[in-house]
This record gives structure tokens, sequence and C-alpha cells, in this order.
């Protein structure tokens, strides 16, 4: 379980930022472990904003909600720039489904840890495909700290990196759940594969 750092050095009183990212497959859990991470922060008495991508209204128009219905109020924003006015003066900024962002949410997140902000992502590293998943790659090479959670295969029950798209399409974003993808291990995700292009 990931326990926030503490500043080492009692003498230091000035704010540090870093960038904390949470990766991983559909129905791993990672909105689950941000909406923990920002709860965290919110007993803490720490100011806190959440945004999510305009485009993700699955289960709320405004909140970001887990796969379990639990769920946090945030921000919808079309780009990412739109964050950092919004997030002036915050002490912890959560961003959900960054995948879906454009890559100027490397940048953002790169000015508001400059700027002494706690950034936590979290995000789909591999599309439908199996490929590096939008601004994803990048935010995980210039995070301080990176947490791949996993998911269990729906076709074996082995653990599960993968999302497998069961809807015919050739769109990268499709937005769906269960009746549109399954999380899966290599293994079956790589059988899925040849099955769709049979």
């Amino acid at each position: 379980m990931f326990i926030e750092p503490r500043v080492g050095n009692k003498n230091y009183s000035a704010r540090r930022g870093w960038i904390e990212v949470i990766c991983g497959s559909m129905f791993s859990g990672k909105t689950e472990e941000l909406i923990r991470r920002l709860n965290r922060a919110k007993i803490a008495k720490q100011c806190v904003e959440i945004f999510k991508p305009a485009i993700d209204t699955r289960y709320h128009e405004v909140d970001v909600v887990s796969h379990n219905a639990n769920a946090i109020r945030s921000t919808p924003v079309k780009l990412a720039n739109d964050m950092l006015l919004l997030a002036s003066g915050c002490d912890v900024v959560g961003i959900d489904e960054a995948q879906f962002f454009d890559e100027a949410l490397v940048e953002v997140c790169v000015r508001l840890a400059n700027n002494g902000t706690r950034v936590i992502i979290a995000g789909l590293d591999m599309d439908y495909l199996g490929k590096p998943f939008g601004p994803m790659p990048a935010l995980m090479a210039i995070a301080e700290y990176v947490t791949k959670v996993h998911a269990v295969c729906m076709s074996c029950g082995d653990i599960a990196s993968y999302s497998f798209r069961k809807a015919a399409s050739v769109e990268r974003i499709v937005l769906g759940e269960t009746d549109t993808y399954e999380a899966r291990c290599r293994h079956c995700f790589q059988e899925g594969m040849k099955e769709n292009q049979k």
C-alpha cells in the first residue's frame, strides 16, 4: 500500500511538490486507489482539487466514480491546460482517466509539481491493443512514484494487466464497462486478439 512520503528535514518549511502515477488495466482499482489517497489528503485538511476528462460521463457527469461505486467530487475539463488556473494554490491535485487528456498534461503536471503541489494521476497505461496510451508513458517516466495495480483475468483468473475490448471497433477511445471490456492476462489477451483477427 502506498504511504505518503514525508520531508525528512524538519527545518525545511517550504512546500515540495511531486508526481504520483497509478496505472493498470481496466478493473484494476486505479480510481479506487486515487480516491483513497485524495480522501486521506482531505482528512489531513489539505486543499484538494480533482479533475477528470469531460468526455468521461460513464457513471456521473461531475463525480469521479470507481467501479465499486465509491465517488468523489471533481471538475470535468476538456483540455489539460484548463487545470492550471483551477488548481492554483492547492496542496493536492488528483487527475482521473489521464489517458484521455492531450499531451499537454505532462507539462501541466510538471508545472504543478514544480510549484509545490502533490499531483496524483490515475489512468490506463495501455489501450485495447496493448500499446502505451496517450500521455501516460511520459507521466510514468517523470513521476517520483509509480504504482501499477492489477486486475484478475476474466478468462482464467490469473493476474491481469491488459484491457481486452470485446466490442468490434477500431476507434482508440471507446467508453465502456464490462459489456465492452475484460481484464485479461497476457496469454488470454493474445488469444483474444488472435480470435478477433479471424
